[in-house]
């Protein structure tokens, strides 16, 4: 495999699991040395030997609430300490929560609007600071951003605020010589979908032929990091199968 990230550090969000894993792990194979960061710390025992046996380089795992901006900046400290370089920056940590709009409480909205939106944000703002030119973020919204199911209206807001967001972070690093760009996953074989319970209601309908892998996410990811996309700044590319093409 090409090994575009070479010498270069990359950081993932919600690194330990699912789509988050997967990108972890390409960016290794591609010679990044990795920052696996996660809430989840038996996650992040069982994701380390994995990604380090994808790439064979040096990866640090670290445990971090992303939603608790005192946690980011302790993550990248440690980053910088370990490695004293950051170049890619991918803000995958997502929280998906199910509850009928009434029913949801003030506390429901901040939650995932943490984890979802100011996660991302916390973690920009550090790579503005941190990160030299020539580095890439890349933040990984979800096809709720333009359309949606019933029971997950904060999920929702917060994946179409990801990608407001990243429109601006887009116009704002480009003179810091940093690009940024946004992708749209759809239906993706992790247990988030599995699990969900309108997908298990039949409120949402699923063709399996419209699943997709956390793999084919992380193709993605890796070209928009890499010097292949240098010209790519500001893009919102779905990775649904074409599936939105037809609901």
């Amino acid at each position: 495999m090409e090994r575009r990230f070479e010498n270069r550090v990359a950081l993932v969000t919600g690194g330990a699991s699912g789509i988050g894993l997967a990108i972890a792990k390409r960016v290794a194979a591609e010679g990044a040395r990795v920052v696996i960061v996660d809430y989840n710390q038996a996650n992040l025992d069982q994701a380390l030997p994995q990604v380090r046996a994808a790439g064979g380089g040096e990866v640090l795992a670290q445990l971090c609430d992303v939603s608790v901006e005192a946690q980011v900046q302790a993550t990248i400290d440690a980053t910088l300490k370990q490695f004293g370089r950051w170049d890619v920056l991918v803000n995958n940590a997502g929280l998906m929560q199910f509850k009928a709009l009434e029913e949801l409480t003030g506390e429901d909205w901040l939650r995932v609007l943490g984890v979802d939106l100011m996660g991302a944000f916390y973690f920009t703002k550090q790579a503005f600071l941190h990160m030299a030119k020539g580095g890439a973020i890349v933040n990984v919204s979800s096809i709720h951003a333009v359309e949606t199911t019933p029971h997950v209206a904060h999920y929702a807001a917060a994946k179409a605020a990801l990608v407001s967001l990243s429109r601006s972070t887009a116009l704002e690093g480009k003179p810091k010589g940093l690009r940024t760009n946004v992708i749209l996953p759809g239906a993706i074989n992790t247990p988030m979908l599995r699990n969900n319970p309108n997908v298990k209601s039949g409120i949402e309908t699923v063709d399996e032929r419209d699943v997709g892998q956390p793999e084919d996410v992380a193709a993605l990811v890796a070209y928009l990091a890499s010097d292949d996309a240098h010209f790519v700044q500001g893009a919102e590319i779905r990775v649904d199968g074409g599936r939105l093409d037809r609901l």
